[in-house]
């Protein structure tokens, strides 16, 4: 979507459509445990005032104040500091109950400056997220509630997204995928069976989402997407129930190894020294 500008802000809407109840809905997208369930580990102190932390790996951490919290309907908060003199980044998620047990949710992303400088930035939020709303859908639909923790491996690619992913597909046994089909990765990679539930491939992302069996009740989400000169390969999987937190413990070893061997932090770095 465009980015919308007046005299004090510049901002991008989101809006998509999620399996659920207000309540289910408002408790997956404004607490801790909810918001870790499907995007990244986080805490919240539910009230005005209180504050929203995100951790995303590798010591990448935001934080915020929330500005609004009105249960079921209405979540904001403000973050400062988010990048070197970035201006402050409000975010605000408004729930609206819709037929057929769903809910619309209503995201805007606004920077509170006039210039044009941070539009990328803008853009780069509006392009991430879709992915994780995927997730956000079959939590919603086949694990609402349930306890959840996640195994998550990040790495850089020197050269296309595109190329990255061809590599990381082919890898894992993904490549070509169809939705509705069945999908096992190889031996050699760490345990993933499942049915594929979401591809996306553009310029800004190239993603598959696989609602997983083995090793696990989940959700996986494998992707690459351009970052500055290069481009970054990034494995989240999500596990639910009782002894979700134990094998995201057990795993997340196993892939950040595997995919370091696979695509090595210190090639990138030296293709663009």
């Amino acid at each position: 979507m465009p980015i919308k500008s007046d005299a004090k802000r510049r901002w991008v809407e989101l809006e998509f459509i999620v399996p659920g109840t207000p309540e289910q809905v408002w408790r997956a997208i404004a607490t801790g445990p909810g918001i870790s369930a499907w995007f990244a580990p986080t805490t919240a102190d539910e009230r005005v005032g209180g504050k929203l932390e995100f951790t995303f790996g590798e010591g990448a951490a935001s934080s915020g104040t929330i500005t609004a919290w009105e249960p079921p309907s209405r979540l904001e908060y403000e973050e400062h500091g988010w990048s070197e003199g970035a201006p402050p980044l409000a975010t605000e998620f408004v729930v609206s109950s819709r037929s057929g047990g769903t809910c619309l949710v209503r995201l805007v992303h606004s920077l509170f400056t006039t210039k044009d400088s941070w539009d990328n930035e803008i853009e780069g939020f509006e392009s991430g997220w879709p992915g994780f709303f995927q997730v956000l859908r079959l939590y919603l639909r086949h694990f609402a509630d349930q306890r959840a923790a996640a195994a998550r491996a990040l790495s850089a690619y020197p050269g296309a997204h595109a190329e990255a992913w061809k590599q990381l597909a082919t890898a894992l046994g993904v490549s070509g995928p169809n939705l509705g089909e069945r999908r096992s990765a190889p031996a050699g990679a760490p345990p993933l069976v499942g049915t594929v539930e979401h591809v996306e491939q553009s310029d800004h992302t190239c993603e598959v989402l696989l609602r997983l069996e083995q090793p696990a009740p989940g959700v996986a989400l494998l992707g690459s997407y351009p970052w500055e000169d290069k481009a970054r390969v990034a494995v989240s999987v999500f596990f639910y129930g009782d002894r979700a937190a134990e094998t995201a413990a057990e795993l997340e070893p196993r892939w950040r190894a595997w995919l370091e061997a696979r695509f090595p932090a210190n090639a990138a770095q030296k293709a663009n020294a």
